[in-house]
């Protein structure tokens, strides 16, 4: 698929959760939360493909187009805004770790889309690119895993969102490692057999 459709794609499917929302919620600081948490689900679905896939470049250019870091970096800002938006409006206290960990995670997806662009141009080495795209990958997959971890844990007891949600997102996380584990391991026996 074009990176043009489906970056308009995944933006309409933001746009919906806005309607959705705001039609079953009206306008509200819990309709912002509401917004802001299925963002970050949208943004976490996206990612997931991008951590199974992003070594299988053929695959992945056909479900998200080769622009995939652009697309969850569009997908992923808008959530930020929504974060943003909704952590000012409720003066919900910061702490101060957390916020060192996703600033840095976010300059990351904000400089990826950027380093595969110079590394396409032969500006960046496929090297260098890769091992920027592996800290990458497993960086991103901790602050997810970081975000959902102390919810289940209930230490963020403002935190939107079900206990059985927490719960099966954080399952997912781990689940996903173990999956990306799973694999490298078939391959590495595969290249000594």
């Amino acid at each position: 698929m074009s990176s043009k459709k489906i970056i308009t794609l995944f933006v309409g499917l933001e746009v919906l959760i806005v309607v959705v929302v705001l039609l079953f919620q009206g306008y509200s600081l819990a309709a912002l939360q509401t917004i802001t948490r299925f963002s970050g689900r949208l943004s976490l679905f996206l990612f997931s493909a991008i951590f199974l896939l992003y070594n299988k470049p053929s695959t992945i250019s056909v479900w998200l187009s080769e622009k995939f870091y652009l697309l969850f970096a569009v997908v992923h800002g808008i959530h930020l805004t929504e974060l943003l938006s909704f952590v000012y409006l409720s003066e919900t206290p910061l702490i101060p770790y957390r916020v060192a960990g996703g600033f840095l995670a976010y300059v990351y997806i904000f400089s990826m889309p950027v380093l595969q662009h110079f590394r396409d141009r032969g500006r960046v080495s496929s090297k260098a690119f890769s091992t920027l795209e592996i800290i990458f990958i497993y960086y991103v997959w901790l602050i997810f895993f970081l975000t959902y971890l102390p919810r289940v844990q209930g230490k963020l007891p403002r935190a939107g969102g079900s206990f059985a949600e927490h719960v099966a997102l954080l399952g997912w996380i781990s689940a996903l490692l173990g999956m990306k584990l799973t694999g490298l391991i078939r391959f590495q026996q595969r290249k000594t057999d």
